[in-house]
């Protein structure tokens, strides 16, 4: 799959960081793009994790842009405890903090997405976004 079903934005940002897709992405993105349920099973650094991010991140951009975003969860990743911290950082709040500098430098409008992680040692009162 080429980078062409993502947001003008979203495939810059790609194509700046990496050369190409994993072949984890590349066999990954079309049925994560179409909705579909889909299993990744390859080796760990293979780009599973940016992989749905990445898609994930695109969908709520298009509909960000398109003024459809509501203030809701939308996307809810599940993680061993011990990989969370690492999975969230590297493959999704560096990667949003990125695309939302390329979008502004590029004189694009961003919606706003929050991250947060919550792993179920604390009360959900407790949660800040």
């Amino acid at each position: 799959m080429s980078l062409t079903l993502f947001h003008p934005i979203i495939a810059k940002w790609f194509a700046q960081q990496f050369s190409v897709p994993t072949e984890a992405q590349r066999l990954g993105w079309p049925s994560i793009v179409e909705g579909r349920d889909t299993l990744i099973a390859a080796p760990t650094g293979s780009g599973k994790t940016l992989a749905a991010f990445l898609a994930s991140l695109d969908r709520l951009v298009r509909e960000g842009t398109e003024e459809r975003l509501t203030d809701q969860t939308r996307v809810v990743y599940v993680s061993p405890l011990k990989a969370l911290s690492n999975d969230v950082q590297r493959n999704l709040q560096q990667p949003l903090s990125e695309i939302r500098t390329l979008a502004h430098h590029e004189g694009l409008s961003f919606p706003e997405i929050r991250v947060l992680v919550r792993t179920g040692t604390r009360p959900p009162r407790n949660d800040r976004r």
